[in-house]
């Protein structure tokens, strides 16, 4: 039995001997490479007859998969797998599972950073004070008593809402299944373009699939208030990146904050956000952690031990 960990989890190397040492005790084979790539031959050369394989979130193109002769299982240490060609999974009996909730608390947080961020302005008093001047208008705002919508009501937008609901924010929800437990947290339950007419923030927690692909549009972005501020740390293309610019730069809506894109980092220089006005862009981190990384390397390879041992848990397909 071989397993291959195509890329680094970023944990420190005690931390992976330490969730390694089962398998070697298993006197299976265990390969674990310390860098990315995203080459084809590279990462067919990497899997080769492997069992099961360990990938973060580097993109698994289906002729990857398709060339992997004795490919089982793969755990993905990552909540989405939209990365991974699952229909090629699907046509060759490959079982997945994900790392969900590793990332719960941290994506959160970075989130109520953002909201802050944007309303007290810190980005720009950060530069005002380093070019010598004073607040010069740098007015804020305050977070208690904002109405928040929050699209996607799963683990993550559910504690969005905990954390937001301690500041005394007023909560909207739209996901397609309504929760009892976000009810309890006092979201009131709207279609998306009430949430989009009525809130004065808008975070996007959702999945991405063909019924979220672009679902902030340049359709609907023009519901939203001029003074409202988007939040997406879901993923890239739950919004149409064009749209989301021209309302920025046509001071349509008052602000963003982006930690996820169509591709992942780096961007091209040219990239549309990066002359969008009142936008503050992070390299896809909100998972990233040092408490979520360790988590999520344990719940990665629980998977594994779990798949070896006849289960399977954390099943996407």
């Amino acid at each position: 039995m071989k397993i291959v960990m195509l890329e680094p989890l970023a944990i420190n190397n005690e931390t992976l001997e330490d969730l390694s040492k089962g398998l070697k005790d298993r006197e299976y084979e265990f390969v674990a490479y310390d860098s990315v790539t995203d080459d084809v031959n590279e990462l067919i050369d990497r899997i080769g007859d492997a069992d099961a394989i360990i990938i973060a979130n580097n993109p698994l193109p289906g002729e990857v998969i398709k060339a992997a002769p004795n490919l089982k299982f793969i755990s993905v240490a990552f909540t989405g797998v939209d990365h991974v060609d699952i229909e090629v999974c699907k046509s060759k009996n490959i079982k997945v599972s994900n790392a969900a909730g590793y990332s719960t608390q941290a994506v959160a947080e970075l989130v109520i950073g953002m909201i802050i961020s944007k309303l007290r302005n810190l980005v720009e008093c950060n530069t005002a004070v380093r070019e010598g001047k004073t607040k010069g208008g740098l007015v804020g705002s305050e977070l208690s008593g904002k109405t928040v919508g929050i699209v996607g009501t799963g683990a993550i937008g559910l504690r969005t809402a905990e954390l937001l609901k301690a500041f005394g924010c007023n909560l909207l929800g739209y996901s397609t299944t309504v929760k009892e437990e976000g009810k309890k947290l006092g979201i009131k339950y709207v279609s998306l373009d009430e949430l989009l007419e009525a809130s004065d923030i808008i975070t996007l927690h959702t999945p991405l699939n063909k019924e979220t692909r672009f679902l902030i549009n340049s359709k609907n972005i023009v519901l939203m208030k001029p003074n409202a501020i988007l939040i997406n740390c879901a993923r890239g293309e739950v919004i149409e990146i064009d749209a989301v610019a021209k309302a920025l730069n046509e001071e349509k809506i008052a602000g963003a904050a982006i930690d996820v894109f169509e591709t992942e980092p780096p961007l091209p220089l040219d990239h549309v956000l990066f002359s969008a006005k009142n936008t503050i862009l992070t390299p896809h981190v909100a998972f990233a952690t040092h408490e979520s990384m360790i988590r999520r390397a344990k719940i990665t390879f629980e998977n594994i031990y779990a798949w070896l041992d006849g289960e399977q848990i954390n099943k996407i397909i």
